[in-house]
Parts: C-alpha cells; sequence; structure tokens
C-alpha cells in the first residue's frame, strides 16, 4: 500500500497494490497496523461502517459532526467513481477554508482518510456509484453540521453542470456564515 499526503495537512490517500488474474482482484482496504505505519492516527477507534448508493450528479455533503460527536472518516468507492471533497474547516489550520478533491474509483481501490475538523462531500461520477464509509464516532443527528456545496467563496469545481442534492444539503450554511467548532 502507499501512502499519498495531500496539501491539506492530516489528509491522506491510501493505494492499495491490487492483485488480479482471471479470477477477478484482489485487495486490503484496511489494514489498522500499516495505516499507522504510514501516518494515520493510533488513537482512531473505528465504530460505524456507512453506504451509500447514487446516481451520476448526485452530490452529498459538505458533512461534518460537531464535538463531541465529531468523526474522522475512511472513505472508498467500491463501484463506480466519485469526486470526493473536503474542506478544512479547522481554524487555527493554515488551510482553514481551503478544499482538495480526490477521484475515488472501484478501479483503482483508493482510499482517503478524512481527519476531524473537515467537511467532506463527493458527486457520483458513473451509475450505481457504491460509497463507503469507515467513522471513527457514531452518527449523532443533533451534531450534524455542513456548508453549501456550491458555494462561491469555496471556489470548488465540481465537474458537473447539473447536480442533484437533498433538500437538507440545499439549505445548509455557507462558509461566511459557519461558526466552526474545531
Amino acid at each position: 500500500m502507499q501512502a499519498i499526503p495531500h496539501a491539506l495537512p492530516g489528509l491522506i490517500e491510501f493505494v492499495p497494490r491490487l492483485f488480479g488474474d482471471p479470477r477477478g482482484v484482489f485487495y486490503e482496504t484496511y489494514s489498522a497496523r500499516l495505516m499507522q505505519e504510514m501516518g494515520l492516527p493510533a488513537d482512531l477507534d473505528w465504530v460505524q461502517d456507512n453506504q451509500s448508493k447514487s446516481q451520476p450528479g448526485v452530490v452529498r455533503g459538505l458533512h461534518f459532526q460537531h464535538p463531541p460527536h465529531a468523526q474522522a472518516k475512511l472513505v472508498r468507492v467500491a463501484k463506480g467513481r466519485a469526486l470526493d471533497v473536503v474542506v478544512d474547516i479547522r481554524r487555527d489550520s493554515p488551510t482553514f477554508g481551503k478544499h482538495a478533491k480526490v477521484e475515488l474509483s472501484e478501479a483503482k481501490g483508493n482510499i482517503l482518510f478524512v481527519p476531524i475538523g473537515f467537511a467532506h462531500g463527493f458527486v457520483a461520477l458513473e451509475e450505481d456509484t457504491l460509497f463507503l464509509y469507515k467513522c471513527s464516532n457514531y452518527y449523532a443527528p443533533p451534531a450534524e453540521g455542513g456548508l453549501q456545496w456550491n458555494d462561491p467563496a469555496l471556489g470548488i469545481e465540481w465537474g458537473i453542470a447539473d447536480a442533484l442534492v437533498s433538500p437538507k444539503d440545499a439549505v445548509l450554511p455557507t462558509f461566511a456564515e459557519l461558526d466552526s467548532p474545531f
């Protein structure tokens, strides 16, 4: 497995070694020992896995949970492709308000570590994209937070013409309205 650090401190992309033969492909999607050796914090306790299925143009996010329910995430695509987007919302970070984008795909098998203190979202790029999330804390509805996916102040180029978002995501605050809990 290869670890690729990104410009936003703490954000790590893991690219596994794929073993393919006429039967198909095998690869390891999670190894606490190996990922910790490559920069994943050792104190994370993965407690919940989530999965979504989306059509092209579906945008989910940008989401986070407020402390004490804040979540780090390991995200990947099991089927299809998605453009994953994170925004640094840690007030004291030199990259506060900056974003990063990583294309996650079934073909590459890559996995993105999203630390606590980031808003996270993605857009599905293919039919029936299966997106998997490993979370370090349980989902807590009262702790939900988020940002407008298309806030011009963030300058995120999603690469789609028409987005399909949930009614809840359509009314998330802008970055200027955010009172970051991090």
